[in-house]
Parts: structure tokens; C-alpha cells; sequence
């Protein structure tokens, strides 16, 4: 069974196991006050060219988003998200649960316009009865998005610029982060996300650890007590080398970056050779993550041999689905889903 249904299906890349045996006996403190999740730190602000970063280890990407959030939000405040946003959709209510509401906007290709952001805080404070509703407190987007596609510089600066003229933090959910850093034609890097995000994380659990994800406050503006919110949301790790010591490998000899262009590259490889063979494309996605369009009964026929994700229905005979690549691909498994296609 060939699977391309997810960039997580893996454990975790060998250097990481490696480490993790070399070091496992080593008595270390607890809670990331080891000194592998010290390092960590100090390669992230050095990649990130933010020397006073506030760094965080968590294990999973709802986690983050559902602490992150709930620990900007005050009372009676909301987070804006395109509709397709990871926190509206998948996450089960995650957001909701931590006694916030999640203020959807319409997506363009999974993205958010920074025109209708500002068209809704503008007309939010413009209504007289506004003290009566949820007020929006901070705006959510994900790099890459839900449908693999990525905010240029430019996008992420209109974005910025909106948040900061209503004085509203932005968060990037950089779950799948590192496919994005090495997309083909992208001017998006980890410094300029620094510059124009306020708090943002970088993907592990699917980019080659076997769980976490570092967040990443640049400018040494953590929410107040966050160390201690992360311990009530039960979100603070005891043995927090776990986390620290995949994030000191991922960041060592650029391995972060160089697992991600593999899985950038299989993509590439893979989308051309569905292209040659006549299947239409969703959207067009740079990244990791690849939408076809499939006649439902090939689907069928295919899902017997080859696990992918259900994306959404087309018409009563097509659907989209999405076929991902991940930093362990082989390019043997997508010559023998060609074949399949064929």
C-alpha cells in the first residue's frame, strides 16, 4: 500500500533517533531547562535573526494553536481566520472550547486578503452596538495553508500593517512551515516572518521529528505568564528534552531545510508526472501538498492500492484529492503511483 495521505505517516528522521539514543542516558532538568532545548533556542533565534525570541516547545500543532490563542485572548474576544483556516475547520472546537469564538473571513486559495481584514475591523468598530459582540482580538493564518498554498512578503506585510493599525497580535501556524521555506519561488523566509508576525511556530511533528513544535515569540513579547499557562493548559512536557533535542537536530547543518527541499522536490516531480498524464489540478500548490481532481469511480479504484485524503466533492462524479509528500518520500513510491494513474 503506497501512502501519500500525510506528511506525519514516519517516525522521525534517523539523525533525531540517533541523538535520542546517544543522549538517552544523560541525566538533564526537566521542564526545557535542559540544555539541548537551550541550544535549540539559540539555532532558532540565530535562523530566525531574532537574538531576544522567547522560544517554546510544544508537542502538536492544535495544542499550540489552542494555547497560543486563549493566552492572547481576553474575555469576550475572537480570533479571525479564513474559513478554511486549520482552527475554523479541523481542529474539533478546539478554540471554542478554551472560550473563544473563531471569526471566519472568506479564503482565496486558502489565503487571507488584507483588504477584507481591515473591511471588517473597520466596520466592526464602525457599528455603535459593537461593545454587544465578540470583539476581534487577533487573526490567525497558516503557512503554507490548508491547500498548500503561500502568503508572499508583500501579503504578509499588508497583514502586519492591518493588525498593528488595530493594535491586534497576527499568529502563523507553521505546522507544515518548512515545505513552504523551500517552495520553489518563494520570498518568504524565517526572518521576514519574524519581522511581520508576532508570534509564529515552526513545524516538527511534520517535518521529520516524531512530535513538537517550536513557538516562537521574536520580539521577546510572550503573552504574560505564558510559561504558566502552558503548564495549566497541561501542555508543559516534564521530560522537555524530548522536544528540545529534535528541534537541536533539525537545526544543526541546516537538516530542517534540506529534509523540507526533498519533500519539495518529490512533490515537483510527482505533480509533473500527473500533469503528463492529463488529471487537472485543484489549485495550483508550490508546496508538499498536491489537490487533483479524480472521477470518483477512478478514486475508488485507486484508494485500493494507494492511501490519499479526501478533499472535497467537485460534482456528483468528481472529487478533489490530495496526494502529500513528506521529507521520507521515495521517489519509487511515486513512479509506481504513476502507473496506478496510468
Amino acid at each position: 500500500m503506497l501512502a501519500f495521505e500525510n506528511d506525519y505517516s514516519e517516525g522521525a528522521h534517523e539523525k533525531i533517533l540517533q541523538r535520542l539514543m546517544e543522549t538517552n542516558r544523560v541525566q538533564q532538568p526537566g521542564y526545557g531547562n535542559d540544555e539541548y532545548s537551550q541550544s535549540a533556542k539559540e539555532k532558532i533565534r540565530a535562523a530566525c535573526q531574532c537574538p531576544n525570541a522567547d522560544i517554546y516547545f510544544l508537542v502538536g500543532g492544535t495544542q499550540t494553536n489552542a494555547l497560543t490563542i486563549a493566552a492572547y485572548l481576553g474575555p469576550a474576544e475572537g480570533v479571525v481566520s479564513v474559513q478554511t483556516g486549520h482552527v475554523n475547520l479541523h481542529e474539533a472546537g478546539a478554540i471554542e472550547y478554551t472560550g473563544h469564538k473563531v471569526m471566519p473571513l472568506p479564503a482565496h486559495d486558502g489565503k487571507m486578503d488584507a483588504g477584507e481584514l481591515e473591511i471588517m475591523l473597520r466596520d466592526f468598530y464602525a457599528d455603535p452596538t459593537y461593545p454587544h459582540m465578540v470583539h476581534p482580538g487577533m487573526v490567525y493564518i497558516s503557512h503554507p495553508t490548508e491547500y498548500g498554498t503561500l502568503y508572499t512578503k508583500a501579503e504578509l506585510q499588508a497583514l502586519s500593517a492591518v493588525c498593528r493599525k488595530y493594535q491586534i497580535p497576527l499568529f502563523l501556524d507553521g505546522a507544515r512551515l518548512g515545505y513552504g521555506l523551500m517552495s520553489v519561488g518563494t520570498d518568504v523566509t524565517l526572518p521576514v516572518i519574524a519581522a511581520y508576525c508576532d508570534a509564529f511556530y515552526i513545524g516538527g511533528t511534520k517535518v521529520g521529528a516524531l512530535c513538537g513544535e517550536a513557538l516562537v515569540f521574536p520580539r521577546n513579547n510572550a503573552p504574560k505568564r505564558f510559561f504558566t499557562q502552558v503548564k495549566m493548559h497541561g501542555a508543559l512536557v516534564a521530560k522537555g528534552r524530548l522536544v528540545g533535542l529534535q528541534f537541536d537536530t533539525l537545526f544543526t547543518d541546516d537538516l530542517y531545510l534540506e529534509i523540507s527541499r526533498h519533500a519539495i522536490e518529490m512533490a515537483q516531480y510527482m505533480k509533473k508526472g500527473i500533469a503528463q498524464r492529463g488529471y487537472q489540478f485543484h489549485l495550483d500548490s508550490p508546496t508538499n501538498q498536491q489537490f487533483v481532481v479524480l472521477d470518483n469511480e477512478k478514486m475508488k479504484k485507486l484508494e485500493k492500492q494507494v492511501r490519499f485524503s479526501f478533499w472535497e466533492k467537485v460534482d456528483d462524479d468528481h472529487s478533489v484529492v490530495r496526494f502529500a509528500t513528506s521529507w521520507a518520500t521515495r521517489k519509487e513510491d511515486v513512479d509506481e503511483l504513476f502507473k496506478l494513474l496510468d
